[in-house]
């Protein structure tokens, strides 16, 4: 392996700690106001679907490329080059309003209906983080990565109220204040291009490989597989869905869904420490497992819920389990994976993932206009528990070098 500069100095992990914090606020309000917006210009649920899984088909196959591409590149450009396309993005949006442009442009941008843990940028980040962090320090790494990412989603989701109060105080109409937050969105983009630019002149390879993964192959390609099958059920209820599911389901207003998604982008934020904490002491693998299972069970009461505060309740609840396995699913990937292997091993279990929850959108919107609009929940919910024991089974001995070091430190009996 071979780097211009390495990211080791606390300044640059800052900047893309910063970065990720930006890309954040962004998200944050903008998968909540992407669906209020395709509604409020005409389009159905089915439709709206099919825009969501434009959106998540033309994120993986993006992230393809570039986690193939960019490992004998300079990342920091292909890094600049994503935050351009976030810029884009928030400029093209308000200017189309036809399905077919709409889709294209979804296809194209940044604007991603889930949590944030997927993007073009994501396999970028990581591969840059993971060269600055020793062993005994990339879990908590990506812990904090992954707590800036939540909190300023968090932050960004109140900002999803801003468009009724631009109506109500500055009298501007409800598609005009939608369409500024795109604005806002495109300004936000150039903030991290800007942070990028500090960024080190990094190459992940010196010369060019026979293949992007070499002894790791087999090991990443089951991860996708699983990952894949986890993120294909979470299609179903990706943020832009659930919120769109609250609005159809319970009259939910634009306030209100923003302030839920606030208080459960700060569960899910505060909870990145918390799987640290405990896969220092019970492993990744069991981390990731024993945490998911229950915030599976909990979305699955979501969708019988027959009023408001109690579906609320049980997503808070599930929002404070459902994302330890962020946090640690990185770390791990990237633990057993040799380091020249880490850009594309990050690109190949992310891009199952966007391929698999692009399919499920489109066949969430069709469900919502059933009479059991709670069955995306539902689907869900059963396939995750059946991607955690296929992870628990097929992963529990393949240990990290810091659970193998710690296996080693405890004495025979």
């Amino acid at each position: 392996m071979s780097v211009d500069r390495t990211c080791s100095t606390r300044f640059d992990i800052a900047l893309l700690y910063i970065a990720r914090g930006v890309r954040g606020l962004g998200d944050g309000f903008a998968i909540i106001l992407l669906p209020a917006y395709l509604s409020a210009i005409g389009f159905s649920p089915g439709q709206i679907g099919v825009i969501l899984s434009a959106s998540l088909l033309g994120t993986a196959l993006l992230t393809l490329a570039v986690g193939f591409i960019a490992p004998r590149h300079d990342l920091r450009n292909f890094m600049l080059g994503g935050a351009l396309l976030m810029a884009s993005t928030g400029l093209a949006f308000p200017s189309v309003d036809v399905l077919a442009a709409i889709a294209i442009v979804a296809f194209i941008g940044t604007i991603n209906p889930s949590t944030g843990d997927l993007g073009v940028l994501v396999p970028l980040e990581h591969a840059m983080l993971a060269q600055g962090a020793p062993d005994d320090e990339r879990t908590r790494t990506f812990a904090r990565y992954s707590l800036i990412g939540a909190l300023s989603m968090a932050t960004g989701s109140l900002l999803a109220a801003a468009p009724d109060f631009m109506m109500s105080a500055a009298r501007v109409g409800e598609v005009t204040a939608f369409r500024m937050m795109f604005y806002v969105y495109a300004a936000l983009g150039l903030v991290c291009a800007a942070l990028y630019w500090r960024l080190p002149h990094a190459r992940m390879q010196e010369r060019r490989p026979s293949a992007p993964l070499g002894p790791s192959r087999r090991v990443v390609y089951k991860l996708a597989a699983l990952f894949s099958l986890d993120a294909f059920a979470g299609g179903f209820v990706v943020q832009s869905l659930l919120a769109l599911w609250l609005f159809e389901r319970f009259d939910m207003s634009l306030t209100a869904a923003s302030v839920f998604f606030f208080w459960t982008s700060l569960l899910s934020a505060f909870s990145y420490p918390v799987a640290a904490w405990l896969s220092s002491r019970f492993g990744l693998i069991n981390t990731m497992v024993f945490t998911h299972v229950p915030s599976s069970l909990f979305l699955i009461l979501a969708a019988f819920s027959p009023n408001l505060p109690l579906a609320l309740g049980l997503l808070l609840v599930r929002a404070a389990l459902s994302q330890m396995d962020v946090p640690t699913r990185t770390s791990y990937v990237m633990a057993v994976v040799t380091p020249p292997e880490r850009t594309a091993a990050a690109s190949v279990t992310a891009v199952p993932r966007s391929l698999a929850s692009s399919l499920s959108p489109a066949l969430a919107g069709a469900m919502l206009a059933t009479s059991f609009s709670g069955l995306p929940l539902v689907i869900c919910g059963v396939l995750q528990i059946g991607y955690d024991m296929g992870l628990l089974f097929s992963f529990r001995n393949v240990k990290p070098p810091e659970e193998k070091k710690a296996r080693k430190a405890v004495p025979a009996k």
